[in-house]
């Protein structure tokens, strides 16, 4: 129902209630019927379920299949060997699935301690009295008793009035609190401007009041965006279709072999089950990168834990490459872009304008000014403190935005506050209304009374009669009234809400007949939500990275323009109401014009969003807001604010930034394009590393030379040594500098590219090709042991060099990474130790002499040459590719 554009009386009869509250006996049956008041809609963590899912990828089935076979073997032929292999492969199976649950588990419950709570208790009227109940006990027809300082328990319609403000800028993205009253509005009118009511989770800063409870729980206007979300099907990350992609085609380069192999078999006359079936595991552990997920999940635990340093808590670690990915950011502005607090950042007095330094609500801040000092603002800083409700409270603020804001000013100016006020004691006041559009206080310094007035400086300006000059106080000429007014216009067009102050001596009375006529005209203060410090550079590395950066607010279209101004944004700003007005094509065509919106409802976001996405972008949309949590739960990468950020936001994104900076995300950008670069690195040296031994493996089998009986266990024994520890150093190579100098990648492309297929290719068939010929060399001399030997230890030494190789295609810093080096030798130590260990017999293998080293290094040196002289081909054969294509 829209509650807001009915009559009250017809607002009681709807909810049978009325403004005596209801009975706590017809409370319970609402609240029965009904259901409590809340919007919790997680699901409890479930560290099953967490752990399950780590399961539920095709490569780690393959590798269980693989373990499958190995104990299939095992049990028709029996051997130690082969139960060996099935216990090391499913061994690597649980580790990579520990790796994964560790984090996500971990990222679950660091969010719940992020969680805040709805506000806890509510103010009610039950049966004639008020009472103080639990929030999620309020049910519609409830009488909402409203105080300065109330979160506001559900979406109400209000009765009374007294000066109530609400900050909604959390749903509406409103950066000024709304000025509540009783009454009716038109149907159609905006959420942000409905002033007859209050929404669930605002905060009341101003003012007090009674209102109806219209809707609760997920019937709010905050519960209805909690149940879309909640309703909204799991996104799936490219990163997860990537890697499910590579797990089909291996596992169609084994099915594919394995079929050659058993043809060539039965042509041969030799179709034993049992060789087949010992192929079948050798194929599928050469083919299968074992330590891929292993490999990939520490990678992106790195980033991860990377980022947490940066402020930036990954939900899910598969997030962090699609976040390298981006190119739009959609962003909030209301506490994203800027401070979220109301800050004066221009004065004007004795003639004089000011422009003042410091954000928020900080006490330090400078009085910049052409020809002004600050002895000039003196009693137009003293109205500001005198005429003033807000008030410092140990080491924070308390009360209105507003008034916050003209108050700091004199901290920055060093005034004592509490003195000031303990000087001027104040003896009686007038309150804020929206009728008058001012307030006004009586104040005493020991003989002597003063009134202090501030206001819409329209309308104060029309309460002087004179005005504080350099000179002491003259009377204030009709030309000067129009300069003031005009000065006004000129602070009002820089997008800064403008405020007048005035005094006079000795009032008669606190009347306000008598405090508000025949004032002394003192100056004026502009203020705003500034930008945070640091946010315009962060937008610009973005935009030099090729990232566009949309603002999107609730907030009206001037303060947006300014804003955006001062950021570097260029263009016209639409609003809700012009977006409406486009047809599809337009719209489409307007998303990729315009980067400022202003006046957006959560509709209007996720339109945008959806545009966007239409038009082939991957977006991150940012916010803290409810309004924000929509767009960010169907965004390609959701960030919420963990600061400011509400609960729903929280569970509806897949990055929290816990310091509320937008600079934070820049920064975890950065680092998931660095993310990507270490896995396109390791899935490069992987892949080229499994292809040399399927090919391997398969020439083997189908000639003479054939497969030894421990080639399972050896070619496991080459993975473990290649895709273990040194893949994971590689996992943690820095970023290069420049990385945020590089355009976004592609949205179709994919961690294989062509470039990283042509390197795969080539190291593939060069090192295949150089193994098959130690291994061939040693099989004509009959040493047969020493092949299987040779065959082993070269590919270990072959790959170790590799990882050097792919490094040196991605142009990495050779000494920038001291785990990797480490990590290698502590292979090639291990690699030894089998060797000379006395546990060759495990791997059917002899030590190897001085000769058999420096065959297997005079190689090993042609295959580099062949690498290099490969990669320094590979622009001369893009760029004739690129010209046969015509691009």
């Amino acid at each position: 129902m829209d509650w807001h554009s009915i009559s009250l009386k017809a607002v009681f009869s709807s909810l049978k209630t009325s403004k005596s509250g209801l009975t706590s006996t017809e409370a319970k049956t609402r609240l029965e019927s009904g259901g409590p008041n809340t919007i919790s809609i997680k699901k409890e963590i479930s560290p099953v379920s967490i752990f399950i899912n780590q399961f539920k990828n095709l490569l780690v089935l393959l590798l269980l299949f693989a373990a499958f076979v190995s104990f299939m073997i095992a049990y028709l032929d029996p051997h130690e060997s082969d139960y060996i292999d099935a216990i090391l492969i499913f061994a690597i199976v649980i580790g990579n699935a520990l790796f994964g649950f560790f984090q996500e588990y971990k990222a679950e419950k660091t969010i719940e301690a992020l969680t805040k709570m709805s506000a806890p208790l509510a103010l009610v009227i039950r049966d004639k009295q008020e009472i103080e109940i639990p929030s999620e006990q309020v049910v519609a027809g409830d009488i909402l008793v409203i105080t300065e300082g109330d979160k506001v328990a559900a979406d109400a319609r209000v009765i009374e009035s007294f000066s109530i403000h609400s900050d909604e800028s959390a749903l509406t993205g409103e950066s000024l609190p709304s000025q509540k009253e009783a009454g009716e509005v038109a149907e159609k009118t905006s959420l942000a401007v409905r002033s007859n009511m209050l929404f669930m989770n605002s905060v009341i800063t101003r003012g007090r009041g009674l209102a109806v409870v219209v809707e609760t729980g997920l019937k709010t206007e905050v519960g209805q965006i909690a149940k879309q979300i909640s309703e909204a099907p799991q996104k799936v990350t490219q990163f997860q279709l990537e890697t499910e992609d590579v797990g089909k085609k291996v596992s169609m380069i084994v099915v594919l072999m394995l079929v050659l192999i058993a043809m060539s078999k039965f042509l041969l006359g030799d179709a034993d089950l049992l060789v087949i079936f010992t192929t079948a595991v050798a194929l599928g552990v050469a083919a299968i990168p074992e330590g891929l997920p292993a490999v990939v999940t520490l990678a992106l635990s790195i980033a991860t834990n990377r980022m947490l340093k940066q402020n930036a808590l990954m939900r899910k670690l598969s997030t962090i490459q699609d976040l390298g990915s981006v190119d739009v950011i959609c962003t909030d502005k209301t506490g994203t872009l800027t401070e979220n607090v109301m800050t004066v950042t221009r004065a004007y007095a004795l003639g004089n304008s000011f422009e003042i330094t410091g954000a928020g609500l900080a006490k330090s801040g400078e009085f910049v000014s052409k020809s002004g000092t600050v002895k000039d603002l003196d009693l137009l800083l003293k109205c500001a403190v005198l005429c003033n409700d807000s008030k410092e409270n140990g080491d924070d603020f308390r009360g209105d935005p507003t008034e916050l804001a003209v108050l700091i000013p004199a901290y920055k100016a060093g005034y004592d506050v509490d003195k000031l006020r303990a000087d001027f004691k104040r003896i009686d006041e007038v309150p804020f209304s929206s009728d008058r559009k001012l307030m006004s206080t009586l104040n005493q310094n020991h003989n002597k009374k003063y009134g202090f007035v501030k206001g819409a400086p329209e309308v104060l300006i029309t309460k002087c009669t004179s005005i504080l000059t350099p000179s002491g106080i003259k009377k204030l000429t009709e030309k000067e009234r129009e300069n003031l007014l005009n000065k006004n216009i000129e602070m009002a067009g820089a997008a800064l809400r403008v405020l007048g102050f005035a005094y006079k001596e000795n009032p008669k009375s606190a009347t306000e007949a008598d405090l508000e006529s025949n004032l002394i005209f003192l100056g004026l203060m502009g203020m705003r939500d500034p930008p945070r410090e640091g946010v315009h550079k962060a937008i610009d590395d973005c935009r030099a990275a090729g990232i566009r950066v949309i603002m999107i607010t609730g907030d009206n279209k001037y303060t947006a323009e300014a804003i955006g101004k001062e950021l570097g944004f260029k263009g016209t700003c639409l609003t809700g109401l012009d977006l409406d007005e486009l047809s599809e094509k337009e719209f489409s065509k307007t998303v990729e014009t315009h980067d400022i919106y202003a006046r957006t409802s959560p509709k209007h976001k996720v339109m945008l969003l959806k545009a966007l996405q239409n038009n082939n972008h991957i977006v991150c949309m940012t916010g803290d807001g409810v309004n924000d949590a929509a767009a960010i739960k169907n965004s390609d990468v959701g960030i919420a604010m963990g600061i400011r950020g509400t609960e729903v936001t929280k569970q509806a994104s897949d990055v929290i930034i816990l310091d509320d900076n937008f600079i934070s995300i820049r920064n975890a950008i950065s680092e998931g394009r660095g993310t990507f670069i270490n896995i396109r690195k390791f899935v490069t040296l992987l892949l080229g590393a499994n292809m040399s031994e399927v090919l391997a493996v398969f020439i083997a089998s189908i000639t003479f030379l054939g497969l030894g009986p421990k080639i399972a266990i050896q070619l496991l024994w080459i993975n473990l040594l290649t895709d273990g520890l040194p893949a994971l150093a590689l996992g943690a190579d820095p970023a290069t500098k420049n990385i945020m100098d590089e355009k976004p990648r592609p949205k179709g492309e994919r961690i294989l590219n062509g470039q990283a297929l042509y390197f795969i290719l080539w190291m593939g068939v060069i090192e295949a090709l150089a193994v098959i010929a130690i291994y061939a060399y040693y099989h004509l001399f009959d040493d047969i042991t020493k092949a299987y030997t040779t065959f082993f230890t070269a590919f270990v030494v072959y790959e170790m060099i590799s990882v050097y190789l792919v490094r040196s295609r991605y142009k990495t810093p050779i000494l920038s990474n001291k785990w990797l080096h480490l990590t290698i030798l502590l292979s090639l130590a291990l690699q030894l130790y089998v060797l000379y260990g006395g546990i060759g017999h495990w791997f059917g293998v002899v030590p190897l002499t001085l000769s058999d080293w420096i065959l297997i290094s005079g190689v090993g040196i042609i295959f580099i040459a062949v690498m290099w002289l490969a990669m320094a081909i590979e622009p001369v054969l893009k760029r004739k590719f690129l010209r046969k294509q015509g691009l």
